[in-house]
């Protein structure tokens, strides 16, 4: 299993299982934009030797200026973290709800983040025949009254890849709901400015917006996001914080990749050509593909004797194609994986591959019922 720590891209078990070295694989398991790091970061981890003596700013005020304008916020607004899994965690001890309502299938470090505080989970659960839409309705149907409604919300969803319509969480809202939502591939998505509740969280004490800068700019290995809500919950917030939680490097990074438009025009029109192309291509495989506004689709096996996600990402992970087994995702059954969408090499080899195993448990089947 590759999902050992919860997570994909996780090359070291991937080298354990299938006796490969790391850089011999094609990872569709990590959502990560495939265009690699804007150039800057090369540049910035050639010069970064004549600072890393020093102690990192932490008050992270480059980066946070540089955010304030680009949203159009004050600065107060806005808290750089280690990661959004750092901010998903800070945000949970710091509104400490008695029960929280999670839409499943969703990000596990939503549900890991509620259980260390050893809060209830109220469960939405999203229905494959709505497409994993999340409705006013199944939010009526699954939650019981609470004095006062927490929700955590991922828009664009992960694994799904779904958006959450802004007049629902509005809805909430109005409701007296305080109301997070993981923005964290937002940045992937073209109508940005109409799904986006950045602006709104800088002004409105019950919602909390985290965004993610190591998915669009292909960064991981320094972990960087962003939470936005008023200055008093954003100081509220960073008591709870571990100093200089964010080192110096990803203060840089962070700063220099803001300014290359030019990568950002790239991916989206990447994502734009590519998405498309590779959904028609898996549903002409038989599979089923949830309808997704990122750059990850979520997909629904064909029924084949034998054929399970595990079962896939073994044959898969042979061939040096790392996939995400979904099933471990709560709402989600074993027939279910996730890929990242990828340059179209990659993602040529991602179906050769996935046209193969398929052909393999479709002999299997032939042969058991000779």
């Amino acid at each position: 299993m590759l999902e050992r720590y919860g997570h994909g891209g996780d090359l070291r078990t991937a080298e354990e299982n299938f006796g490969r070295p790391a850089d011999q694989f094609v990872d569709f398991s990590s959502n990560m934009n495939p265009l690699g790091p804007p150039p800057l970061v090369h540049r910035a981890l050639l010069s970064y030797a004549q600072q890393i003596g020093k102690y990192p700013d932490p008050a992270v005020r480059g980066l946070r200026a540089k955010l304030a304008k680009l949203h159009g916020i004050d600065e107060q607004c806005i808290l750089i973290g280690n990661g959004a899994a750092e901010l998903i965690d800070l945000t949970v001890r710091a509104v400490n709800p008695i029960i929280t309502s999670l839409a499943f299938p969703c990000f596990s470090e939503y549900g890991d983040a509620v259980h260390k505080i050893s809060s209830g989970i109220a469960p939405i659960m999203l229905k494959p025949e709505n497409g994993f839409e999340l409705t006013e309705e199944a939010i009526q149907s699954m939650t019981t009254a609470m004095e006062e409604p927490f929700y955590m919300l991922g828009s664009p969803n992960n694994p799904t890849g779904r958006l959450v319509h802004p007049a629902l969480i509005r809805k909430l809202l109005a409701g007296g709901a305080t109301v997070v939502v993981d923005e964290a591939f937002m940045d992937f998505v073209p109508e940005e400015a109409d799904y986006s509740l950045v602006k709104e969280a800088a002004g409105n004490d019950r919602l909390y917006v985290i965004r993610s800068m190591t998915k669009f700019y292909a960064i991981p290995g320094i972990r960087l996001g962003y939470m936005v809500s008023t200055p008093e919950r954003i100081a509220a917030l960073r008591l709870l914080q571990v100093p200089w939680s964010v080192n110096s490097l990803a203060q840089i990074i962070g700063e220099g990749v803001l300014d290359d438009a030019e990568y950002a025009e790239k991916t989206l029109k990447w994502l734009e050509e590519e998405r498309p192309w590779l959904i028609s291509k898996l549903e002409g495989l038989g599979l089923s593909v949830t309808p997704s506004q990122t750059n990850y689709v979520l997909v629904r096996l064909p029924s084949l004797p034998n054929l399970t996600a595990a079962a896939l990402q073994q044959e898969m992970g042979r061939r040096g194609v790392l996939i995400r087994d979904a099933s471990h995702f709560v709402g989600l059954d074993d027939c279910y994986c996730r890929f990242a969408i990828k340059l179209r090499h990659d993602n040529e080899k991602l179906l050769e591959a996935l046209a193969e195993c398929l052909d393999d448990f479709k002999e299997d089947s032939r042969d058991k019922h000779e």
